[in-house]
């Protein structure tokens, strides 16, 4: 489970955003800033996890594209 959680759904965000973790924890080695390497660790560990700010799937909500429960709206004029 954990192995399908990093190598399966990469898109171009989570790499995007694995990237920038990295260059952020780079960049505290190369500056000796610690708190960045810590942040940028934690920047890195998030889009190789597959977590976000709500949880897995990077807060991505199901989209039923065979939806037949639609109800159409009746609008009354009021004056």
């Amino acid at each position: 489970m954990m192995k399908d959680r990093i190598l399966s759904g990469w898109n171009f965000m989570r790499v995007l955003r694995l990237a920038l973790g990295v260059l952020i924890v780079v960049h505290g080695l190369y500056t000796k800033e610690w708190l960045f390497v810590a942040v940028g660790g934690f920047f890195a560990f998030l889009p190789l996890m597959n977590i976000g700010c709500c949880g897995v799937s990077n807060c991505s909500a199901p989209i039923s594209k065979t939806d037949t429960n639609v109800e159409e709206i009746k609008y009354e004029e009021v004056r």
